[in-house]
């Protein structure tokens, strides 16, 4: 919204349309679970992790288990992501079964998956 030079209100053309949407990468951090609904074009829903607090880890015999976080080892997007406690897809995190690999996209799918791995 802006002024005309007379002092009149220049008015919004017309409301921001579905495409027209968008929004910065929600950057999922450790703590409390907190979520968010967003609701996309074409009725899709998305659900984004802004706090995660647990994983479900899948084991080498194909079992899920659900085990809380206890920091952020390596993420290959960005070293400053490790020392935020960011996670994303392909980080590292440490929890008591040993090291886990995230292999959602947290941000994204709503959920935070991930696999052991060894060696790490």
């Amino acid at each position: 919204m802006g002024k005309k030079i007379t002092g009149g209100v220049i008015h919004q053309y017309r409301k921001k349309r579905k495409f027209q949407s968008g929004s910065i990468p929600l950057l999922t951090e450790l703590g409390k679970e907190k979520k968010f609904i967003i609701s996309c074009r074409g009725g899709i829903k998305k659900i984004k992790v802004a706090k995660a607090e647990f994983i479900n880890v899948i084991d080498s015999k194909n079992k899920a288990k659900k085990v809380k976080i206890l920091g952020v080892i390596d993420n290959p997007a960005s070293p400053n992501y490790v020392r935020r406690g960011i996670i994303t897809r392909g980080a590292i995190v440490k929890t008591d079964l040993g090291n886990v690999k995230i292999t959602s996209r947290p941000s994204q799918d709503g959920v935070v998956n991930g696999v052991i791995v060894q060696g790490k």
